[in-house]
């Protein structure tokens, strides 16, 4: 049975989207962004939009039962490749161990909505119940 995950402080611009779905053992993701929580807005600068993202993550990944840990694959959607220095400065941070890191795809987007410079997704293998 899928189940939808949704964390406070995150949407999807009133579209009917959860942050996640999660079917068994797998959580998939929506679109993740650099959504401020205490302005609603997405952050004014990429690196505030990028922390942001992973933040974001983390909330919809450990509201799905699971962590960073449990993630299998991500895919950025990126406004500009200058973005990736950033991405790698938190991808560090949040995946430490050089022999247990997820796949990772970075695609160059050019209709991000708004102000909006990255976005990602993530599946996720999470074997404690919600």
């Amino acid at each position: 049975m899928r189940h939808s995950i949704q964390v406070d402080g995150f949407h999807h611009s009133g579209n009917p989207i959860p942050a996640a779905s999660r079917v068994g053992s797998l959580v998939a993701t929506g679109g993740v962004y650099g959504l401020d929580p205490e302005t609603g807005i997405v952050a004014e600068t990429a690196e505030d939009q990028v922390r942001l993202t992973f933040w974001q993550l983390g909330r919809i990944l450990e509201k799905a039962g699971g962590s960073f840990d449990d993630v299998a694959k991500m895919t950025f959607y990126v406004a500009s490749a200058d973005l990736k220095p950033l991405i790698n400065k938190y991808w560090l941070k949040e995946f430490t161990d050089e022999q247990s890191r997820p796949a990772r795809h970075t695609l160059m987007y050019n209709s991000l909505p708004g102000d909006i410079v990255i976005q990602c997704d993530a599946l996720a293998f999470v074997s404690s119940h919600e």
